[in-house]
């Protein structure tokens, strides 16, 4: 018998790789004989770089890199292979590196994503990833093109900054010293939201108050937004709030889409991609996968959901060992998922299962394999 273990983390208590290793430990303890794989799974949020990188025995690359307040920082994105890279926006854009008294979008700015992706393609990479949850920024993307070439200009021709505030400034576009290989590359945008730049499901509408935007703020950028939306209409012939995912990541979806030309894909399948999923399946009888919680959003781009229908094409079981079970979860079923197991084993409070998830998680590894015993045994009769 053969198992792939492909489990999500468990956000600040179970990484991937501690999942791993608990499963192996319990089938080896009732399947001595079977055949143990397991990879770290992540869906195109925090994490991924790691895990694609174990799997495709990739190597890190670091580079100095300005963070979203325009500080000096060190930053790290992922070599796959001789031509191929993924970059976490978060890693040199992300919102945990404001400090919350500073958090504030019409400050913050994308640039030192843009300074990742410069590198990369310096490096002769020319199929780049881009992962772009977890932002700090709503300058719709305008810091990590300045970054690559682009420049926005004032009424004046003076070139903007790149931050939020900009963007009510915007009057003119000029693509002449774009990054020269961006021609040449394929670029592929992990996002799992599709809300468009503007409006109220827009980038700032949405995700502008986490970011530490206040109602004078965000009132603010969105007329910004708007009018950034309307120069490139104008300039440049596209109307962004016809893309879903534009508003990804405070707009860094939709200047990726414009200025890169860049294909918009669903985490969890740019990943599987990636590692090569499908070719790892070849011989599974069964797959366990997870994530802390599942519920009715799990069936939309999740790890579990883009496991199971992987899975569901070749016809393998899967079981989804979860830290705690949500309204809808039930929906994952239709997504090849064949079971969920909750690791919670009794009445107790998030702290607590929080504070005992290794054991919790061990515990309900052990039960599932026991329950494949038996219905080893009721086959045989």
């Amino acid at each position: 018998m053969k198992f792939l273990f492909a489990s999500d983390s468990f956000k600040g208590t179970l990484s991937s790789e501690k999942i791993i290793e608990l499963l192996d430990h319990a089938a080896q303890r009732h399947f001595p004989d079977c055949k143990t794989m397991g990879v770290p799974i992540a869906d195109g949020g925090e994490g991924t770089v790691d895990a694609v990188i174990a799997v495709t025995k990739g190597s890190m690359v670091e580079t100095a890199v300005h963070g979203p307040l325009m500080e000096m920082t060190k930053a790290s994105y992922g070599k796959i292979n001789d031509s191929s890279a993924i970059i976490e926006m978060a890693a040199a854009s992300g919102l945990p590196m404001v400090p919350e008294a500073l958090r504030n979008p019409e400050n913050t700015t994308t640039y030192g994503t843009g300074e990742l992706i410069r590198d990369a393609l310096d490096r002769g990479f020319r199929n780049i990833a881009i992962a772009i949850g977890g932002s700090a920024t709503n300058d719709g993307g305008m810091g990590a093109m300045r970054a690559l070439g682009v420049r926005f200009l004032n009424v004046e021709g003076k070139e903007l900054d790149g931050v939020g505030l900009d963007l009510a400034e915007v009057a003119d576009i000029d693509i002449s010293g774009i990054h020269p290989a961006i021609a040449g590359t394929a670029f592929t945008v992990m996002c799992d939201v599709n809300n468009p730049l503007t409006g109220l499901d827009g980038a700032t509408r949405t995700f502008g108050k986490q970011k530490g935007g206040t109602e004078e703020v965000l009132n603010r950028l969105e007329a910004g937004m708007v009018n950034y939306a309307g120069v490139i209409r104008n300039k440049l012939g596209i109307d962004v709030d016809q893309i879903a995912g534009a508003g990804a990541a405070g707009g860094l979806g939709a200047a990726l889409c414009v200025f890169l030309k860049a294909d918009l894909k669903s985490g969890i399948e740019t990943v599987l991609d990636l590692i090569d999923f499908d070719t790892l399946l070849d011989g599974v009888d069964m797959v366990v996968t997870g994530e802390g919680r599942i519920d009715w959003q799990s069936a939309f781009g999740k790890v579990p959901s883009g496991i199971g229908m992987r899975c569901k094409m070749k016809k393998i079981p899967a079981v989804a060992i979860v830290g705690g079970m949500g309204d809808g979860a039930e929906k994952i079923y239709e997504f090849g998922i064949d079971s969920i197991i909750p690791t919670i084993n009794g009445a107790m409070n998030i702290r607590e299962a929080c504070d005992r998830a290794e054991e919790l998680y061990a515990g309900a590894a052990d039960r599932m394999f026991r329950m494949i015993k038996v219905g080893q045994q009721i086959h045989r009769k």
